[in-house]
């Protein structure tokens, strides 16, 4: 097999030969045919998330086919294409997990952060965390669903049922939610960095009802906003647009420091939560609904020998829409 490896922190990835592996007890092997690249793989190259793990192979937004089956596996089959996540693997035996929050665990495993992931050929994943895909639509329009779409809808569901929804930062994530969003009769308000006018028309050409830069306030009060960008700066800015009992929500695994604020934005019964990773059945409950919804995904493709270049297009803003490697 062949991977982009991140061998040293905040340094490129290198391309190179591993031994094949091989599948044990309850994993499979997958042969990948996309992975998307998510803000999570730059925290991870930038070593900006706890406990980093390297070498590391990142990249957490696999779609690809089963090629080997290991001991004990079953309801799966040689040759069905499944997609793997972020969450890798959890130890079923924490509060959390007891609780049926699995994305709280206090032993998970990640997928391209402390478990190699799919910026490679092929990967090795706990079959508990590999979720069947069908076989609608190619692998690479489906590979950000698996975590800029998961998240998204963690994101969404924690949002709440409010009609007037503020996306911040109109990224992978927010061009997927969007669409959702409007298959729910939800008005979206679309807030990217200011004076951005094409992803500000990209915004609208997905249904937005509004788009304007950060440094705007929307048209009317929101009921809910969803912070993607992962910029601190933005909570106070989300606060203040956001109505009486209103619910901001940090989507972003990491986020810079939140700034001092005044109590008056928090005030009148808003909340502010944050998304932490996903569970199997936002998983099973995005996807089962993704087909229905018809969800278009704008992606860009990039051989997987040119990693380097789609995380440096990626960190500058480079396109709308999400990152594909195709090994």
């Amino acid at each position: 097999m062949h991977a982009m490896v991140l061998k040293k922190l905040k340094t490129a990835l290198e391309w190179t030969e591993l031994p094949d592996r091989q599948p044990g007890p309850g994993e499979i092997r997958v042969k990948i045919g996309a992975c998307g690249v998510c803000r999570t793989d730059l925290h991870v190259v930038d070593g900006e998330l706890p406990d980093p793990k390297v070498p590391i192979i990142p990249g957490h937004e696999i779609v690809g086919r089963i090629d080997a089956i290991g001991a004990g596996v079953t309801g799966l089959a040689m040759g069905q294409r499944v997609g793997i996540p972020w969450l890798a693997h959890t130890d079923g035996v924490c509060p959390y997990c007891k609780e049926g929050r699995e994305n709280l665990c206090d032993h998970p495993l990640f997928t391209g952060f402390t478990r190699d992931g799919g910026f490679a050929t092929a990967t090795i994943a706990d079959v508990r965390f590999a979720f069947p895909l069908g076989e609608t639509g190619s692998d690479e329009s489906l590979a950000p669903l698996m975590c800029a779409g998961l998240i998204g809808w963690r994101s969404l569901v924690i949002a709440g049922q409010g009609k007037k929804l503020g996306l911040y930062g109109f990224g992978a994530a927010a061009h997927i939610l969007a669409q959702v969003a409007k298959w729910q009769g939800r008005t979206v308000f679309a807030f990217t960095r200011p004076g951005d006018l094409d992803t500000q028309a990209f915004a609208r050409s997905l249904g937005a009802a509004w788009a304007g830069g950060s440094d705007q306030l929307p048209p009317e009060p929101l009921d809910a906003a969803i912070i993607f960008a992962t910029v601190g700066d933005l909570v106070p800015v989300a606060l203040k647009a956001t109505r009486k009992g209103g619910r901001v929500v940090c989507a972003g695994i990491h986020m810079s420091d939140i700034p001092k604020f005044p109590y008056r934005l928090l005030w009148e019964e808003r909340q502010l939560v944050s998304v932490a990773n996903l569970t199997r059945q936002d998983g099973t409950d995005f996807l089962s609904l993704a087909p229905q919804i018809g969800i278009v995904t704008k992606t860009h493709p990039y051989a997987l020998d040119r990693a380097n270049e789609a995380l440096a297009d990626f960190r500058a803003g480079r396109f709308d829409g999400a990152a594909v490697l195709i090994p």
